[in-house]
């Protein structure tokens, strides 16, 4: 735990440069106004799933109950029939988009540490900008570049989608190692 103390300085340097990279990318660029489509009926179907008391959480259309219904006939025809897909239920009312962004910052936080850690035990005694700043951004990349391409290949998310998150996760990714690079201490 040595390396929080070295290293705290980058760490939130590096949450708070990526909450203001995002807030610009979220905000004012138009790059994810399309990432969801509206449904046709989405007054029809809201009020449907209202009637049926849906508790906020994921949900998963059609599912099975075990492995061995997953392969019946019956569940292969729900299949075919569609529509199939994933399901975000969030609670009713305005978003929370105050405690999302306190997580989001909670998060940058945990990566941060996480590319501490890493970095401390790889770097340890480099003072070479170039290589702290290529390690600590490959790092943080796999934070926050990967992870959206899972909801691509399991949950039917559009690979343009995708490729924005990855896009978003790059930009994250520069930060943390620019402030990485830039705030490493002499010794370490």
């Amino acid at each position: 735990m040595e390396f929080l103390g070295e290293l705290w300085i980058p760490i939130v340097a590096s949450a708070v440069l990526i909450f203001v990279v995002s807030s610009i990318v979220h905000m004012c660029l138009p790059i994810h106004c399309n990432d969801h489509g509206k449904l046709p009926d989405e007054d029809g179907l809201m009020a449907a799933m209202r009637g049926q008391g849906l508790p906020s959480g994921s949900y998963m259309f059609p599912r099975s109950e075990d492995m061995k219904d997953m392969c019946s006939p019956e569940m292969r025809e729900r299949q075919t029939q569609g529509p199939s897909g994933y399901l975000t239920v969030m609670p009713p009312g305005p978003p929370a988009i105050g405690k999302s962004l306190v997580h989001w910052f909670l998060y940058t936080l945990v990566v941060g540490v996480f590319v501490a850690y890493l970095s401390n035990l790889a770097l340890r005694g480099t003072v070479e900008t170039l290589r702290v700043f290529q390690f600590t951004g490959a790092a943080a990349f796999m934070a926050y570049g990967v992870a959206s391409v899972v909801d691509s290949i399991w949950k039917g998310q559009s690979w343009g989608t995708s490729f924005k998150f990855v896009f978003d996760g790059l930009l994250y990714s520069l930060s943390t190692a620019a402030c990485f690079a830039g705030l490493w201490p002499a010794v370490i």
